[in-house]
């Protein structure tokens, strides 16, 4: 259910390949993070946090991610919820799993995004990673000591890479990661550029490189232009069918399950049969905490058919 910037999890089967490899790619999500984090994501994620964000009109932070998953998964598309509506987010509607979500932020600061790490068998018995998102964002705990927490239950769910933050206009943003198929502990992201999809943060996947690039190169030419102009090059990233091949680092970690996919999981954005990328999310914050949330989501798993939504607010903090 979490996605992957490229295949994510964020993000992600009918028949035949998606089934052969128990939904390894997808297993989730994959997110792209390009974070520029006064400092610049499966579903792949970009995330760049800045320092340089004092200038009017630039944005602290900067997520682009998608979502990969089923096509026939139930799920609600972004809105508010939650005590007061103050958490913005999808969320998986799955029996068993309804509530979870793989990528969210509240009206507080507080902002999470999950990503499945590829695994070539899984542990249906184990939990569901969608609730790590969605208790973030539920608690009043900081960033950096809910993944020290997560980090000691790990060992309870499938693989995972798990990003939280806390983003105050006042105290400064603090923006941490997580992996349970990585270091034992939780670190503290500085400002920067980082990509995750269904690996540990920064694995040099060959479709994470070039959709890092292809990010960095998006937010550049959007500079001292209408955010609307950014957010549409980086739609533009998102949907990027590119598959990067050969990439023997996929081929390793996702073993024989991945081989029937490959051609088609090796891209930032996954067209499986019956999977596949079918939520792009968009999250920018500004130097003054205004938020604009933007999702466009596959409808009725009919890949003619996409709704955009846009959300904005201030930060409360």
């Amino acid at each position: 259910m979490p996605p992957e910037l490229l295949c994510a999890g964020r993000r992600v089967g009918q028949a035949g390949a998606a089934q052969a490899w128990h939904c390894p790619p997808g297993q989730g999500h994959s997110v792209w993070d390009a974070v520029r984090m006064p400092l610049g994501a499966g579903t792949p994620v970009d995330v760049q946090r800045r320092e340089d964000s004092a200038t009017e009109g630039s944005h602290r932070l900067i997520l682009a991610a998608n979502r990969d998953e089923f096509y026939s998964r139930p799920s609600k598309l972004a809105d508010f919820w939650g005590n007061n509506n103050e958490i913005l987010s999808g969320l998986d509607m799955e029996e068993g799993k309804e509530g979870g979500t793989w990528l969210g932020i509240s009206t507080r600061g507080k902002l999470a995004a999950l990503t499945n790490y590829l695994q070539p068998q899984l542990d249906w018995q184990a939990r569901g990673r969608g609730e790590l998102v969605t208790h973030f964002l539920t608690t009043d705990v900081d960033s950096l000591s809910y993944l020290k927490k997560v980090s000691m239950e790990g060992h309870l769910y499938n693989g995972f890479n798990l990003i939280a933050a806390d983003l105050s206009t006042a105290k400064g943003d603090v923006i941490c990661y997580y992996g349970n198929r990585g270091e034992p502990d939780p670190i503290v992201l500085t400002p920067g550029t980082y990509g995750l999809s269904n690996a540990l943060l920064e694995t040099p996947w060959r479709k994470l490189c070039f959709g890092k690039q292809l990010f960095l190169e998006a937010v550049e030419r959007s500079q001292a232009l209408p955010k609307d102009v950014l957010i549409a090059n980086l739609l533009d990233v998102l949907n990027n069918e590119e598959a990067q091949l050969p990439d023997p680092a996929i081929e390793d970690q996702g073993g024989e399950y991945v081989q029937p996919v490959l051609s088609k999981y090796a891209a930032v954005c996954v067209r499986c049969p019956g999977y596949g990328t079918r939520t792009n999310t968009i999250i920018l914050v500004d130097a003054d905490g205004h938020v604009t949330f933007t999702e466009r989501s596959m409808m009725d798993k009919d890949l003619s058919r996409w709704e955009t939504r846009t959300y904005e607010f201030t930060l409360q903090n």
